[in-house]
């Protein structure tokens, strides 16, 4: 199939900018960024101001920005332009189309409903459609289900709340997760260590959605603490963002406690401890920084599992966010708000991905020097 070997070819060319010198990687980065720059300005302040702050943004890139910026940048574009390739090839391998009714149409109609949506029958040929209209107009495409809608009025009221859910989750895994792991690592082998990997087995071992049917269960059902579902206000967003946070933050605590382990056997920990420093300012002043190097390199990974696990989540306690309408998108074969709910996970999970490079820089100077 072409579909296939455009695929491949696609994974292969992404691949080889791992091999490209630096020079040439920093000048595909900074190209990259102002393309992403122009698509996005443009669409509110026009083609003119878009190119004028691609330009200034492109070449400040270029000139300071350090090599490992510029790299995920490079990655950036091509992933996001394979994300939506692969979405949609799948999407038309799928048995049905948007068009489809329990009431089978006439081809003529068919034809006019594709020509007024742009859903040609070909993936390649609505890839094509999907990425001009996305480059020239700035536009996810209207909504072959929600009549009179596009794409964008219905994600970007749903942003928020997922956005919210998800903030709030990462902050109690790494919280949580922080707290395990550095008490367990700092006694090994003590009833702190013990019981704290015993509740992070149990975290990592359950699904979210057997996670969330037991919270509704214990503080909706028996104890009566906090609503079943819904979105509304502080008490209808615990359960949820608990339900997603859970998983991360045994993970991050397995961490914590094998970074801190490793930690606390250095000769500079020793050092400390023989000046007559306390022991938690040992802890907490000079190991817990080189510590969480593991949570921060895991945060990017953790921050895509709450974002792509927030589908369950969300349809289970009834929240309006982003899951809901990639749910309604894959069962009504709604191509372009998958598409479009596709993308802006992709981004920021991209994004995330940087901000961890530049955490890892900050606290490890050996590789902010390597960079």
């Amino acid at each position: 199939m072409i579909e296939a070997l455009c695929v491949l070819l696609a994974l292969l060319a992404i691949a080889s900018l791992a091999f490209l010198p630096v020079p040439v990687t920093r000048a595909l980065g900074a190209l990259f960024l102002a393309a992403l720059i122009f698509v996005f300005v443009r669409v509110g302040y026009g083609a003119a101001v878009g190119a004028a702050a691609a330009i200034v943004a492109g070449g400040l890139a270029y000139l300071r920005a350090p090599p490992a910026i510029l790299r995920r940048f490079a990655f950036m574009v091509p992933s996001l332009v394979l994300l939506i390739g692969v979405t949609t090839w799948l999407m038309y391998l799928a048995p049905g189309n948007p068009f489809a009714q329990e009431k089978s149409i006439a081809p003529q109609v068919e034809m006019a409903l594709r020509a007024q949506y742009g859903v040609p029958e070909s993936p390649l040929a609505f890839f094509q459609v999907y990425m001009e209209r996305l480059l020239t107009e700035g536009s996810l495409g209207p909504s072959l289900k929600v009549k009179g809608r596009s794409v964008l009025d219905l994600l970007l009221p749903a942003l928020p709340v997922s956005l919210a859910l998800g903030s709030l989750a990462l902050l109690i895994s790494v919280v949580l997760g922080l707290v395990l792991g550095v008490r367990a690592g700092v006694r090994p082998n003590s009833f702190a260590d013990h019981s704290s990997m015993a509740l992070a087995l149990v975290g990592i071992s359950l699904p979210n959605f057997v996670i969330g049917a037991g919270l509704m269960i214990l503080f909706s059902l028996e104890l009566g603490l906090l609503p079943v579902a819904g979105w509304g206000g502080y008490r209808h967003v615990f359960l949820p963002a608990l339900t997603l946070a859970l998983p991360h933050a045994a993970t991050i605590a397995r961490l914590a406690r094998s970074g801190t382990i490793e930690v606390m056997q250095q000769d500079w920990i020793r050092t400390a401890r023989a000046k007559g420093l306390p022991e938690r300012q040992v802890v907490y002043r000079h190991a817990l920084k080189v510590a969480v190097l593991p949570v921060v390199s895991y945060l990017g990974p953790a921050t895509a599992g709450i974002l792509t696990g927030s589908f369950v989540v969300e349809t289970l306690f009834g929240i309006p966010g982003m899951g809901q309408w990639f749910v309604k998108g894959a069962i009504n074969r709604d191509y372009s708000v998958v598409l479009g709910t596709a993308l802006f996970y992709c981004t920021f999970i991209t994004l995330f991905n940087l901000l961890v490079d530049l955490a890892m820089a900050w606290l490890d100077p050996r590789i902010r020097e390597a960079a």
